[in-house]
């Protein structure tokens, strides 16, 4: 299928207005397929000009255009070709569709827990002709009227208020002009909880077989909406539009959530069947939150063109977490971006595939897709930080409620939004701008001290720019110190030169533990100085400042990355802080960065297991002083279940038998026990499928997946291999799940083969499943194999000419991974 170029959307819109759809889906024809009948009312600048509309069906039955009938053979790639347009058009398209199994288009899944089954739509980025014949493009928005036709036990729910007018038939109440990617209908058999909140009526939904945690959780959800209702309501100016306001837990999402307006999809782990920690709800927060601002961002404002996602993407991302933090009682939701979000934004900034957060200009909307990341999102939303610190928060919300006003129901730019923030603030953003929004990559900061006489004798910041990114950013940040625990300086700074003195620190105390940018205020690669890398063993864990801890955290974890900080250093810090940790987010965090990322990647094969002993060590510690069904013991119980080699205690709570307080019920549990005894071949296929049993749901039964692929034997592998790379039909969840399993070996020797059919086998994939679906399988599934071998074979597919732009892209941020791996492996001393 053709990809959408800039160039023909924006012939396409200067020739096209659409000023209506109708949709009607019939969503009972069984389990592979759907009609779709759209009726879309448009207009010609132009008429007698020639145009296409965009259709991407497995049949097409009728078409007509002002009454006049057209070939349905004329498709083809994914367009329909509309000749000698009058002045006012209607085109009428009957189509069969299919239903998708990769999370994009109309997604179904099927419950094994019941055997029923669910729809939903997600239409994000060009999936909506796979759905409805449209004009896809972000800058055609329209009204909307959907009618459904379903199974007769199944609810309807969408973009507008759902009634049912007959058995099986729903009409959703017309629609505010929405882009295509956010028109969605959710349908099935889903179970819901209801409220309403100041003349907004309210829904939760989910599956039949979570309504136990979909009740247990609907207060704390309801009670987040409505506090960020009440706060963006109050900061904007504008009161939410879009009617109803649906949150819909759906299976098999491949993000977190969509923004749909008024039915807002989020995948359905954020339902907690088990036990989840603080910082577990406490994304979950975010993530409501985050989508409501969407409502405002992204869905009364949208972006013109995909080139313009941060618009959307960074302002939900502050604007979430600010309300939080104002709001809600998460109020230490911006420690919690220090060590995800930004941790996140950081490993996209060190892979050559970084960009900058604005003005990348996307000539095709796949190629927009890949943009979809790290930088997108967190480096967007702290450099909104600091165009507050340079503007001024009053001034700043005063632009965005002119840029939302003059822009309700239509289209924005970069170019409308700095000009309402320069006109409330006075203040020309031209250099700000192409700093921090137009320049790739980020400055380092460090602060270099000199002794003089037991005090404080000169202090300076440096500001080092990448050479073949030069930026000259003003970074407004806080300087601070302390030592065994009590704070000894802060001083608050803008730096706008590579030196800048600080001479409030002068004739003061040397502080065991420096730390820029210890409020975390700034984008930038923090560099700690060789006495604080030192002191840290002793001096981090009598930190007060839950804030700061989480920036050293980030800047080990980048260092390590980086090669500027031994791993082994890593987990001697691990040692001394990580169980006296209190900040959830921390807590969890860097102990699954630890396990996760710093052992298999970064510490030699040969002294993994010493390294896993010693986090199994930290988490056994804890797990006996933690209050039982507290936060701190769930993350002790999960860190020690995922690395403990002792089998007795591995098969008691696998069984049941012995288990940390408040775990005795919890499946979730249960599986990272039984993954880890996979791994070391302390079960087999027959258990595993017996555990199987025993969590008879959709998330059981991914579990048992991976676990499979964990085997450590040549079969396991080989079947493993054929379940993801063949043409088996599987789900998303379920190849990523396989690719999660696959790698785990006890010697590379068990896998090596493997890797170059990598490089053949799952590019090839993009022949049956789709880009977003597919670009996190070339993540999860690239070889950990750390050898020069698999870096040859990596350089060489990425210099292919025949990859997708989503495989492409994905590869490139794998491979800067496996490169990091090796420069640390070789700056350390440790043979690859």
């Amino acid at each position: 299928m053709r990809s959408l170029t800039l160039a023909e959307a924006r012939e396409r819109s200067s020739l096209l207005t659409v000023t209506s759809y109708a949709v009607d889906l019939d969503l009972d024809q069984g389990a592979e397929v759907f009609g779709s009948r759209t009726s879309v009312r448009f207009t010609c600048a132009h008429p007698g000009a020639d145009s296409w509309v965009d259709l991407k069906a497995r049949s097409v039955e009728t078409v007509s255009l002002n009454g006049r009938p057209l070939d349905p053979a004329d498709v083809a790639d994914g367009r329909l070709p509309l000749r000698d347009l009058a002045a006012d058009n209607e085109l009428v398209v009957a189509a069969t569709m299919a239903y998708s199994h990769d999370g994009q288009g109309l997604h179904r899944a099927t419950d094994p827990a019941d055997d029923r089954d669910y729809v939903y739509g997600h239409l994000f980025l060009d999936a909506a002709p796979s759905v409805y014949a449209c004009f896809d493009q972000p800058d055609l928005k329209a009204p909307y009227d959907v009618t459904v036709r379903a199974p007769l036990d199944w609810i309807v729910l969408g973009n507008g208020a759902a009634t049912q007018s007959g058995a099986g038939t729903w009409h959703l109440e017309t629609t505010k002009p929405l882009a295509t990617y956010f028109m969605t209908v959710c349908a099935g058999p889903y179970v819901s909880v209801r409220d309403e909140h100041d003349g907004v009526p309210l829904g939760v939904h989910a599956r039949a077989s979570l309504r136990e945690p979909l009740e247990r959780h609907a207060a704390e959800l309801f009670d987040v909406t409505k506090r960020s209702f009440d706060y963006f309501h109050d900061l904007f100016g504008i009161r939410y539009p879009f009617g109803e306001y649906h949150q819909v837990f759906v299976p098999e999402f491949n993000a977190g959530a969509m923004e749909n307006p008024g039915c807002v999809t989020f995948r359905d782990q954020y339902l907690y069947r088990g036990a989840a920690t603080r910082d577990e709800l406490l994304t979950r927060a975010n993530t409501v939150s985050h989508e409501m601002s969407h409502m405002w961002f992204g869905d009364i404002v949208t972006m013109k063109w995909w080139d313009d996602l941060w618009l959307n993407e960074s302002f939900a991302e502050y604007m979430s977490h600010r309300c939080l933090v104002d709001a809600t009682d998460f109020t230490d939701a911006w420690v919690d971006s220090s060590i995800v979000r930004k941790v996140w934004g950081y490993g996209a900034e060190r892979s050559p595939s970084t960009h900058p957060v604005a003005g990348v200009e996307a000539l095709d909307a796949q190629s927009a897709l890949q943009n979809f990341d790290g930088i997108s999102y967190a480096k967007g939303a702290a450099t909104l930080r600091q165009l507050i610190a340079y503007v001024g928060d009053d001034r700043f919300i005063a632009g965005v409620r002119a840029y939302l006003t003059d822009k309700s129901y239509g289209n924005g730019t970069l170019a409308d939004f700095l000009a309402a923030i320069e006109t409330a603030s006075g203040k020309d953003l031209t250099a700000w701008s192409r700093a921090w929004l137009l320049t790739a990559d980020r400055d380092t900061i460090s602060v270099e001290v000199q002794e003089q006489g037991g005090v404080v004798g000169s202090a300076v910041v440096h500001r080092e720019s990448p050479a073949d990114r030069a930026a000259d950013r003003p970074h407004a940040f806080d300087v601070a110190g302390w030592t065994d625990g009590r704070e000894v300086a802060r001083v608050r700074t803008t730096v706008s030169a590579d030196e800048t003195v600080l001479a409030e620190l002068e004739g003061g105390p040397v502080p065991a533990l420096l730390l820029p940018n210890a409020s975390d205020l700034t984008w930038a690669r923090v560099r700690l100085d060789d006495a604080t890398v030192a002191g840290l063993r002793e001096q981090l864990s009598q930190v007060p400042d839950e804030q700061a801890r989480a920036v050293v955290w980030s800047a080990l974890v980048d260092g390590v990355h980086g090669a500027t900080v031994d791993p082994r250093d890593f987990l001697d810090v691990f040692d001394a802080a990580w169980p006296v940790e209190t900040n959830s987010s921390i807590l969890t965090r860097v102990a699954s960065y630890a396990e996760h990322r710093v052992v298999p990647f970064f510490v030699p094969r040969a002294e993994q297991a010493d390294a896993l002993a010693r986090l199994n060590r930290a988490g056994t510690a804890l797990l006996e002083r933690a209050t039982p069904g507290t936060t701190e013991s769930l993350a002790a119980a999960r860190l020690v279940a995922g690395t403990s080699d002792d089998e007795a205690l591995l098969q008691a709570w696998a069984d049941g038998q012995g288990l940390p307080a408040g775990l005795e019920d919890d499946g979730d549990f249960r599986w990272i026990v039984v993954r880890n005894l996979a791994s070391r071949g302390l079960v087999d296929a027959g258990d595993i499928d017996a555990f199987r049993a025993k969590d008879d749901t959709l998330q059981g039964g991914l579990n048992a997946l991976m676990c499979r692929a964990s085997l450590p034997d040549p079969e396991a592998k080989a079947w493993a291999w054929q379940q993801l790379t063949g043409q088996e039909g599987r789900s998303n969840y379920e190849m990523v799940h396989l690719a999660r399993g696959f790698w785990a070996a006890p010697d590379d020797a068990l896998v090596a083969d493997y890797v170059p059919r990598y490089f053949t086998d799952v590019p090839a994939m993009s022949g049956w499943v789709g880009e977003d679906a597919l670009s996190r399988v070339v993540l999860v599934a690239y070889p950990r194999v750390f050898t020069e071998e698999t870096a040859r074979l990596s350089a060489d597919t990425i210099a292919r000419d025949d990859l997708t732009p989503a495989v492409h892209r994905s590869l490139v941020d794998a491979d800067a991974e496996l490169r990091e791996a090796l420069a640390s492996r070789a700056a350390f001393g440790a043979a690859v």
